[in-house]
């Protein structure tokens, strides 16, 4: 999974990616000091491989990850080359969802590049900006195709009305995930990797002393939620000078300092949580003596193409699989009583996997 974290500058993007990355990307006072993307990978937090670990005693614990991109911050006019908006655009494209840090906090010591605080607006000229640029993407595919078309093929005519049905929603303001999936217009979209196809989860960064105050009750925070629901989009809701402070302590004096503060989870816990959720990603899990290990998948995918992840030939010569819920196992005390009880099911290829399954593949190069 790569989420890029985008945002205007000085909303607090690079301190949250700082934050969760603990990669140390620079963050200034001033726009554009990011100009490359920095990448950072983190583990995705999944307390049930530290169960399984304990069962096991494996001689190694691989959960998941996600990998952050944090793109430089936009500014109005981006679509056209603005602050060095086309660059910017182009990482945008090769990450899987969009994460939009909206600043929700005043602070008369850090600037804001349109001179007040105001997280609708901030929102609104991002996504003006997204639509804007696949405004451009669909302009040049019209063009290219009509002339293909006056051969006198229908596929090509039929093209041209979808591209031209797209590009009129999006002059009405509604980002392609919004737009009506019927014939090949969906296919089209996803061909021209349009920059508003891409799941958008806003994270909306408030102050240290807001972050354990019933959402609701935040600044902007309520308007936003409002505004994303109306876009299919989700919020959550962090504070990267939180994250900042977290980063730094050990697993155990992070969790003391989130009880302290009324949290369950961290930032990053519930952001990696909703854009699962967003992508629709599940994990199953494998585990033995040498190795307990979560794997991403998409919610659907069948044994073979699950098997596939872990090693082409696992895919190939797939047999079956034998597997059983995480929290069968966890009952049970181990795969062999779990296999004596009958809670072990032997699966084939036809199996959709589930989120949990803890899995033995059984296969034939």
């Amino acid at each position: 999974m790569k989420l890029g974290i985008v945002g205007l500058p000085n909303v607090g993007k690079s301190t949250l990616f700082n934050a969760i990355t603990k990669a140390g990307a620079q963050a200034a006072n001033y726009p554009f000091c990011t100009i490359e993307p920095n990448v950072g990978v983190v583990d995705v937090p999944d307390p049930r491989l530290d169960a399984l670990a304990q069962i096991y005693n494996p001689k190694q614990v691989t959960p998941a990850v996600v990998e952050f991109v944090d793109i430089a911050g936009l500014v109005r006019g981006a679509s056209r080359g603005e602050g060095l908006g086309n660059q910017f655009l182009s990482h945008i494209r090769e990450v899987d969802a969009i994460v939009q840090v909206v600043r929700c906090f005043q602070d008369g010591n850090i600037t804001h590049v349109d001179g007040s605080v105001d997280a609708l607006r901030d929102a609104e000229t991002i996504a003006l900006e997204l639509i804007f640029a696949d405004m451009q993407t669909v302009e040049k595919r019209i063009a290219r195709t009509g002339k293909a078309a006056k051969s006198g093929e229908r596929k090509l005519f039929d093209e041209v009305q979808a591209l031209q049905e797209i590009y009129q929603a999006l002059e009405q303001g509604i980002p392609a995930r919004g737009q009506d999936a019927d014939g090949d217009k969906p296919e089209l979209m996803r061909e021209m990797c349009l920059l508003t196809l891409k799941p958008v989860i806003y994270a909306a960064n408030v102050s240290e002393g807001d972050i354990s105050k019933p959402e609701d009750s935040i600044p902007f925070v309520p308007q936003l939620k409002a505004q994303a629901h109306k876009e299919g989009a989700d919020v959550v809701v962090v504070s990267a000078r939180i994250e900042e402070e977290i980063a730094e302590m050990d697993a155990e004096e992070g969790r003391m300092f989130l009880q302290e503060l009324g949290l369950a989870q961290s930032g990053l816990d519930r952001l990696v949580d909703k854009c699962y959720g967003l992508l629709g990603l599940i994990s199953y899990l494998t585990a033995g003596e040498k190795e307990v290990r979560a794997w991403t998948i998409q919610r659907g995918t069948k044994a073979p193409q699950a098997a596939g992840k872990i090693h082409s030939d696992f895919e190939k010569g797939f047999i079956r699989c034998e597997t059983v819920s995480f929290d069968q196992l966890m009952a049970c005390g181990s795969f062999n009583a779990a296999k004596e009880k009958g809670l072990v099911r032997s699966e084939g290829k036809e199996y959709v996997m589930q989120d949990g399954d803890v899995v033995l593949f059984r296969f034939n190069v």
